[in-house]
């Protein structure tokens, strides 16, 4: 969606790690290759069940900004997109 999207159409994305076709880490690593102007500037922030520091590095690593954990607090939640938008 993200790269058949107008420029900086995308506020922000969130990112769960377990996906079916494509996982959230390779998808991360994709939308920051793109050719464009915001794909590297985006926020992602990734939401996942598994919370353990390799996971939170590999995150990092992939290019995300942000890590919260599963079950989200919607609180939570809006307090961290509040902190990039």
């Amino acid at each position: 969606m993200f790269e058949e999207s107008s420029l900086y159409s995308f506020d922000i994305i969130l990112m769960d790690i377990l996906m079916p076709v494509l996982d959230g880490l390779s998808a991360t690593r994709m939308i920051r290759a793109l050719p464009r102007k915001d794909a590297k500037s985006v926020p992602i922030i990734v939401m996942t069940a598994s919370s353990f520091d390799e996971d939170r590095r590999n995150a990092k690593d992939a290019g995300m900004n942000d890590f919260i954990s599963k079950p989200v607090k919607g609180d939570d939640l809006i307090q961290m997109i509040g902190q990039y938008i």
